[in-house]
């Protein structure tokens, strides 16, 4: 069965099916290719694992699954002048461990949030600092004129002070996976506490019965159990099967199989990310080239030798079976600044390559390896494999290296120093904003930029454009220096855009009776009912 954006109540239920225990209890079990980075609500800006913190962890204000805004441990707010926000915090919510949610907890989450490492730390970049009024109130002084505050707050997660300090967790740590305290304990104000989890296995919460929203919860999942399987016919089988009520993405090969399971939708829909390769432009010797003194990505040539190599019309028809859209962009239609002409993609030109490899001193090519992650994006490997022999065509002694997502990373990201040449990565705005994508992917040289621009790409207009970018209030005048800066960084070729992948979801419609399919292909419970 196929349906489009949510699964609608009057699905018939299939009688006389067999079902593992969990089928007769309100416990909702949902896989995807892999496991969150960490319960750290200040590293990990991941899309996976922000999704878990907004379950877990309260926000100011909570980004609802139709991208619309909503108080959240904020009541109500007020915009006093072009830098001034006052807030009214809501008054009787706890943390999950009963300590009282007080003004105190938001300025220190904002100390700790913004210390040098925290990857969440671009969210509050524009923020001067945060006073406190008195317990229940607070007012945030931005550095200028913030048009996308209140987008940027739905990300800024507030922890408990007195837990954080009394087991010594004010400090965050760099890397996937890692072990220290706040990466493995969680202490929110959120609708579900986190009761289990064993990394790359399974992560388990339950409803939060002293939520302050309770009552309005849409949901009844009462137990929810999140699993990686990161095997496509192992995640088939277990939907298939009942052992999961839920899974994502579908292997674009599997659609039609599962779609004549009577007992199975499948959600289709647009999505907001957008997947891309990076090129090393800072290092002075490629890492792939030791002892050379040379760095051929530093030549525009070069990288422009690139884009006209690789046939985005053959990933879309082949490896992504119609299920993409090939892109020029760095980011996708419906986050703010989007313009079409910059959207359009590289032309295909396989001798135009080789003719710029040779203007730029490398007519024989030079070797270089492909990070590319194997288990977070739709047929991530498969499309790096692809683009693998598009590269050897005009010369490039392209290899691969395709891991893990939490390995992949640490590796291309600051927990290794960016330790890479050449790297696969997908991005959607947190904030539904160009400006998050130029302060993550774009730019290097302001407090909360570059986190994930693991090539380096820096230029001087760009810099300049993004910090007017980011106190420019008139809409009209932002869009028109938005598009200068994406089409200096695209004539700049300072990446590499392939596509915006589609959402492609898997529901048991025997066991869910409603689920909202969101565009940034992540599950939040407060939107999942399962049938009495």
């Amino acid at each position: 069965m196929k349906n489009t954006g949510k699964l609608l109540a009057s699905v018939a239920v299939v009688a006389m099916m067999s079902f593992s225990a969990h089928a007769q209890d309100n416990t909702f079990r949902y896989a995807t290719t892999g496991d969150i980075l960490g319960l750290d609500p200040h590293m990990h800006n991941h899309g996976t694992t922000n999704t878990m913190k907004a379950m877990v962890y309260g926000a100011l204000v909570h980004r609802k699954y139709d991208l619309v805004l909503e108080p959240d441990l904020a009541e109500s707010w007020e915009n006093v002048d072009d830098v001034t926000w006052e807030f009214k915090l809501r008054e009787g919510v706890n943390f999950h461990d009963g300590t009282p949610f007080t003004a105190d907890d938001v300025l220190y989450s904002f100390r700790r949030i913004t210390q040098e490492g925290a990857e969440m730390s671009g969210f509050l970049s524009n923020v001067e600092t945060i006073e406190k009024i008195d317990d229940h109130a607070i007012r945030i002084i931005t550095k200028g004129p913030d048009p996308i505050l209140l987008q940027n707050l739905s990300q800024f997660f507030i922890v408990n002070e007195d837990f954080m300090e009394a087991n010594n967790a004010f400090d965050v740590v760099l890397g996937g996976g890692t072990t220290n305290f706040a990466n493995l304990n969680a202490n929110g104000t959120g609708p579900y506490e986190i009761v289990e989890w064993s990394q790359d296995n399974r992560l388990v919460m339950e409803i939060n019965e002293d939520f302050w929203g309770y009552d309005e919860l849409e949901t009844n999942v009462e137990r929810a159990e999140f699993l990686p399987i990161g095997n496509d016919a192992t995640r088939v089988a277990a939907i298939l099967s009942g052992e999961i009520d839920m899974m994502y993405p579908v292997p674009l090969q599997d659609v039609p199989r599962l779609e004549q399971d009577a007992a199975v939708e499948v959600l289709q829909g647009p999505e907001l990310r957008t997947i891309f390769l990076g090129m090393d432009q800072h290092r002075d010797e490629l890492m792939d080239m030791p002892g050379s003194g040379d760095n051929p990505f530093k030549d525009v040539r070069v990288r422009q030798a690139f884009a006209h190599a690789i046939d985005l019309n053959a990933i879309q028809r082949v490896v992504m079976r119609g299920a993409s859209n090939p892109t020029g962009s760095m980011i996708a239609p419906g986050i703010v600044g989007f313009d079409e002409e910059i959207g359009q993609p590289y032309e295909y030109n396989p001798e135009r390559s080789m003719e710029l490899l040779a203007e730029a001193g490398y007519p024989d090519g030079f070797p270089v390896t492909l990070d590319c992650p194997n288990d977070r994006y739709v047929n991530d490997e498969a499309i790096c494999s692809s683009v693998i022999p598009m590269l050897r065509r005009i010369g490039i002694d392209a290899n691969l290296n395709a891991q893990t997502l939490s390995l992949h990373f640490n590796k291309i990201g600051a927990a290794e120093n960016y330790n890479t040449s050449f790297y696969m990565l997908g991005w959607t705005p947190g904030t539904y904003d160009a400006l998050n994508a130029f302060q993550n992917l774009m730019t290097l040289d302001g407090p909360g930029q570059g986190t994930w621009n693991s090539g380096r790409y820096t230029n001087p207009r760009v810099e300049e454009l993004y910090d007017q970018i980011a106190v420019t209030v008139d809409q009209e005048e932002r869009n028109a220096l938005i598009r200068e800066a994406m089409q200096i960084h695209k004539d700049d070729v300072g990446h590499l855009p392939l596509h915006q992948q589609a959402l492609a979801w898997a529901v048991r419609t025997d066991r869910v009776e409603h689920i909202e399919q969101r565009p940034h292909n992540d599950v939040d419970l407060r939107y999942v009912r399962l049938r009495d």
